[in-house]
């Protein structure tokens, strides 16, 4: 097994407060851990916006098969409440310079689960930057340079983006933002009258009532965001409380987007990671809910994708509680005759408990890079 070693990356500084850590403030840094092969041919990343990557179960399997795989870190690790995808991208690319001054001429992204969005982001600025600001206004302070531009990407457990998830899985059956208890039986999911199995008319309204409750939040941030830059000696960001993230109908009836999953979320019982106190977007500011879950969010990943020009890889976990047929397919149409798909029979979401799918995905990605972009 190859030596695992610790990457301690210095990245530009970032929003004001967007770590509680003084010196990370001061002087802001990301980590890694990556493991090399005996010789220096093709490196790979895997990163996720805010989960800690460092001990990833791709690391030291594609080591093996002589890929320099590394799990890297963004600054918002373990907290996404200030997140900015715009700065997270700029971390990605520090880990690629790092990489690259290391003597990898080829690297890869691999974007597992919420990575894959954030791959795609990065690569479509690479190839072409077009982000001047933020999604509220100010300035992103991103250059060409920060972002240098990969060989490849390969997805695995890929969601479309932050900001599908949060419309896909938002609970509309909420009545007051303030009580995480108000519902209205009438679109609640987990009320039993209405299934599971759920009927065509159900679903429809369900889906109705998650736009339009994730529009009512979108409107009031937007709001507030005016006030205060309209307010002299105002604060330029808020933090306010989401409830109820977790309601995709999808994790109780397995006939809607039919795969080979069990019931429930990848977090347990849907029901109750759905009211429980941390769960997606539960905690989170106004700039950043504009830039990971709002509809202005640019950080969709199919879309990116689809402005990308390299060789892409989705390995489809066929039983992931999270990604579905649907999800598998709007990435083969972002991607076109760039893209192939691997279907990695009865995984779920996090390859837990089965060694041989991550020697399986392992393989898929390594002959992918050694056909594709080596």
């Amino acid at each position: 097994m190859a030596e695992l070693k610790l990457a301690v990356i210095d990245v530009k500084p970032g929003a004001a407060m967007e770590s509680q850590s003084g010196l990370q403030m001061l002087r802001p840094r990301i980590y890694g851990a990556f493991a090399e092969p005996g010789r220096k041919r093709v490196a790979a990343i895997v990163m996720h916006p805010t989960s800690n990557f460092m001990g990833h179960y791709l690391i030291q399997p594609l080591a093996a098969r002589g890929v320099c795989c590394m799990g890297l870190n963004s600054r918002y690790v373990g907290n996404d409440a200030v997140l900015l995808m715009e700065r997270v991208i700029q971390d990605l690319g520090a880990g690629v310079k790092f990489l690259r001054n290391l003597g990898y001429e080829r690297v890869v992204l691999i974007g597992n689960s919420g990575g894959a969005a954030l791959a795609s982001f990065y690569q479509a600025q690479a190839e072409r930057l077009t982000v001047q600001t933020l999604v509220d206004g100010d300035p992103a302070h991103l250059s060409s340079d920060d972002l240098p531009p990969v060989d490849g990407i390969a997805l695995c457990a890929a969601h479309e983006g932050r900001s599908s998830l949060f419309a896909q899985w938002i609970d509309p059956s909420v009545i007051d933002e303030a009580d995480p208890s108000s519902a209205d039986p009438a679109l609640d999911m987990y009320d039993g009258r209405h299934g599971p199995p759920y009927g065509p008319e159900f679903l429809a309204r369900y889906a109705e009532g998650q736009a339009r409750r994730r529009d009512r939040i979108e409107a009031r941030v937007w709001a507030r965001l005016r006030q205060l830059r309209a307010t002299a000696g105002a604060p330029r960001d808020q933090a306010f409380v989401v409830h109820r993230t977790h309601a995709d109908p999808r994790c109780l009836d397995l006939s809607i987007d039919s795969n080979d999953r069990e019931p429930g979320s990848v977090w347990g019982d849907a029901r109750s990671v759905n009211h429980a106190a941390n769960a997606m977007g539960r905690y989170t500011s106004l700039t950043a809910f504009l830039s990971q879950w709002s509809s202005a969010s640019r950080a969709d990943g199919p879309s990116n994708l689809a402005l990308t020009t390299v060789a892409a890889l989705l390995l489809t976990y066929t039983a992931d509680q999270s990604t579905f047929p649907s999800t598998r397919e709007a990435w083969l149409r972002a991607g076109g005759e760039r893209i192939r798909n691997v279907d990695i029979k009865g995984a779920n979401h996090y390859l837990a408990g089965q060694p041989d799918k991550v020697e399986e995905a392992a393989d898929a990605i390594a002959h992918w890079i050694d056909t594709s972009v080596y």
